[in-house]
């Protein structure tokens, strides 16, 4: 027994049954308030555009989606969050705590600015949005400064392409959230095999560009190709695919299969990292 009077956060002898016990006590507690922590919002450096129009707060729906109270359910525009479960699969890691990180920066009832891009609408029929606080704060950029997103950039869609990178980018070097995860790794395109599909980070260099009648082709594997619709080339101009052959790039994207063959879809160049691309 020992005589310290110290007390524990909980009131609890500090030297209770000895400094093991202390030891594992706050140990605990640590691993308690770790499990539990969410990573502070940070001030928005996206431009504070007059919004397009407001809508308040009904209920979050997961990390990137929610409902407003006139029955719009909003899409937050440019950025995916890991998704919640659904038909009896299990939420990918970081789901729940991306959806209770929305809700800390838009509670039920708050009042947001919705600001819309060139499309408003998805094929699910849900308002696409980049969404800002009363004070001028991009949720977008928050989720993906918290590490808890991933940029994602459909055309013609593409207005905060720039902040949203670099956000995404911070998070990444820092290790925040999604980014300590081992499926958030670049891969290299030789190692993937038929299982490793869905959301990928896919490097390799360039050994092939093929010319098809709907899309080009940029073959980074033996087994593995990244496409681009020729609707979507318009917005390669600046990037030259063409001048890609030899040469290593890094795409993200979702992995599917197809032929025998995983394939990657390019939508847009901020998908890519290569030496020589030109960034947004």
């Amino acid at each position: 027994m020992c005589n310290c009077k110290q007390k524990a956060p909980s009131g609890a002898p500090f030297c209770f049954l000895g400094r093991r016990f202390s030891l594992l006590w706050y140990t605990l507690a640590l691993l308690g308030l770790w499990a539990s922590w969410i990573p502070p919002a940070t001030a928005s450096d996206c431009p504070n555009a007059k919004a397009d129009d407001h809508g308040v707060v009904a209920h979050i729906v997961d990390g990137d989606t929610l409902r407003l109270v006139d029955g719009r359910i909003i899409r937050l525009v440019g950025i995916n969050t890991p998704e919640l479960g659904r038909d009896n699969k299990p939420p990918q890691a970081r789901a729940r705590q991306a959806r209770r990180f929305l809700g800390k920066l838009a509670p039920v009832g708050s009042r947001l600015g919705l600001r819309f891009d060139l499309q408003r609408q998805d094929r699910y029929q849900r308002t696409l949005a980049h969404l800002q606080t009363a004070e001028g704060h991009n949720l977008q950029e928050q989720i993906l400064a918290a590490g808890l997103a991933t940029t994602l950039v459909v055309p013609p869609n593409y207005l905060n392409i720039a902040c949203y990178h670099d956000a995404e980018t911070k998070a990444r070097s820092l290790g925040l959230g999604i980014w300590v995860l081992p499926h958030y790794q670049s891969r290299a395109a030789e190692s993937l095999g038929s299982a490793d599909l869905g959301y990928r980070i896919v490097s390799g260099q360039v050994s092939r560009i093929g010319h098809g009648k709907r899309s080009l082709w940029l073959e980074i594997g033996p087994r593995f190709a990244l496409r681009i619709s020729r609707s979507d080339l318009i917005y390669f101009k600046a990037s030259q695919p063409e001048a890609l052959l030899g040469k290593r790039l890094t795409a993200r994207g979702w992995v599917y299969r197809r032929k025998g063959q995983l394939r990657m879809r390019l939508r847009h160049p901020a998908a890519l990292e290569s030496v020589g691309l030109r960034r947004p």
